[in-house]
């Protein structure tokens, strides 16, 4: 009797779930018949989208560090004075700074993919036409456009990404690879430049455009569009004010080398203030602002900010500088230098690479105080090597601020896309990257003027050095003193 009854409550229980997959499938089948197209999109390919957006970012990095160990050879080509070669540094920075806002917001709501390739192509294009340029000021407009390119690339490359990888756990290891890819883009562009300067310098930059427009033809079959519209224009006002403030700031930083209190260097600065005044009032006006000032309330948003802001101060302005700076002091040659560096950022490309298995057992919020406070205690021990003239000293130091940028690259994309709604991912990463390269501007600009100061040149590096430790220490109390409330922005 029991047998009967489990049979007939199988028989009841098959029957009523065929009953319900008939009645499903005709429910999606209504639904897939009056969907909009947006919803009948593809899938997304997670392995391609992932290599695409990691080879892109990549080729950027390269792009952007390539002048380091450069910089010499570029400077005498050009006619380039000491006064004016923080701009042949800044000009991506600057490029980057000024356009990763509006990249994210114009990823986010006409869609991530176009942005993609649109800025593939645009870096191929400029960085070739960098090949050919004669002067400082030609040269400083293409790495500006460089930097323009990149910045659509590196914004909307987060958002392909978060579509890709819906889960928890496939998002951390996918920001995981990316993040090292920062790293290692870093590590292999002054090892091609180096390798190709003691040839051509100019010839990196045709080799890299090519690069670029490679990744553009393969993203074209690879990636799948995805979009997050809000409706509105596009905050061109935001973006005009920002894009200028931006400019008075790095000029004021730059002339400032020869002189604080001179009149051009004050009304700079005090144009940036305005024009970040404006800026704000633009975006609490703007029906679509590029960013959403409300975020400043959540602390991991400030967290991902203020992290990004002094990475490029601390970090990325001191060892951008510092491969001329040993050429010129220490006698090395490009390639020489260029593989000395690679000790740094190679373990960073390693450590950021590995990094995601800390998921669960350190913040990233502690990952980054660790990063900072790790890069701190690097760059101490190199004080005194110039004054020496011993690249041998350096090495401890390259090797412990390594690690540190290691976990500072892994960290920081991860935050950016979890301190944010998921459909504002390439928001997020834009408003972190822009910071990040707001410092990178500011920090080349301080290291210069530190090291070309009265006291000589192994004193100013010394000092040079100095701060940058005190920003990275600065940096990490600020970033523990944010403490993760218990809400989760989502």
């Amino acid at each position: 009797m029991a047998q009967l009854d489990r049979t007939a409550v199988t028989r009841s229980t098959t029957s009523t779930a065929s009953a319900a997959s008939t009645t499903s499938t005709a429910s999606k089948a209504s639904t897939a018949s009056t969907a909009p197209p947006a919803l009948e999109a593809p899938a997304p390919r997670a392995a391609p989208t992932l290599a695409l957006t990691s080879a892109a970012t990549a080729v950027a990095l390269m792009t952007y560090t390539a002048p380091v160990v450069t910089l010499p050879d570029t400077a005498a080509a050009l006619h380039t004075s000491v006064s004016a070669q923080a701009w042949l540094l800044n000009g991506t920075p600057l490029g980057l700074a000024a356009l990763l806002l509006v990249a994210g917001s114009l990823a986010d709501d006409y869609g991530r993919r176009r942005i993609f390739l649109a800025g593939t192509v645009a870096l191929g294009i400029t960085t070739a036409l960098g090949a050919l340029a004669n002067s400082t000021w030609l040269f400083t407009l293409t790495r500006v456009a460089q930097g323009a390119a990149s910045a659509a690339i590196l914004a909307s490359s987060l958002g392909l990404i978060v579509h890709a990888f819906p889960t928890a756990r496939g998002r951390l290891h996918a920001t995981g690879v990316w993040g090292a890819f920062v790293s290692g883009g870093i590590a292999v562009g002054p090892l091609l430049a180096g390798a190709i300067a003691e040839w051509n310098w100019r010839v990196a930059y045709a080799v890299l455009g090519a690069a670029a427009l490679i990744v553009a033809l393969l993203g074209t079959r690879a990636l799948t569009e995805s979009r997050a519209p809000r409706g509105g224009r596009p905050d061109l006002a935001g973006a005009l004010t920002f894009g200028l403030a931006l400019v008075a700031l790095v000029a004021a930083l730059t002339f400032g080398r020869d002189g604080w209190l001179r009149a051009p260097v004050g009304l700079l600065l005090v144009a940036f203030l305005a024009l970040m005044a404006m800026f704000v009032v633009v975006e609490l006006r703007a029906r679509t602002p590029m960013i959403d000032l409300a975020l400043l309330r959540h602390r991991r948003f400030l967290a991902s900010s203020v992290s990004g802001l002094f990475t490029g101060l601390a970090v990325i302005g001191l060892f951008s500088f510092l491969p001329a700076l040993f050429q010129r002091t220490l006698g090395l040659s490009a390639i020489d230098t260029a593989w000395l560096f690679l000790l740094w950022s190679g373990l960073s490309f390693v450590v950021a690479l590995q990094a995601r298995r800390l998921a669960g057992r350190v913040s990233p919020r502690h990952q980054l105080a660790l990063g900072f406070a790790l890069h701190a205690v690097g760059v101490l021990t190199m004080l005194g090597a110039v004054d020496a003239g011993s690249w041998t000293r350096l090495l401890p130091g390259f090797v412990i601020s390594g690690v540190g940028s290691g976990l500072l690259n892994a960290a920081l994309p991860l935050l950016a896309v979890e301190s944010v709604p998921a459909t504002r991912a390439a928001m997020g990463s834009g408003a972190q990257q822009t910071l990040r390269y707001i410092g990178s501007c500011a920090g080349v600009a301080l290291t210069i003027a530190l090291v070309t100061s009265t006291g000589g040149v192994a004193h100013g590096a010394d000092i040079a050095i100095g701060v940058s430790a005190g920003l990275a220490v600065v940096a990490a109390a600020i970033v523990l003193g944010l403490r993760e409330r218990t809400e989760h922005v989502r």
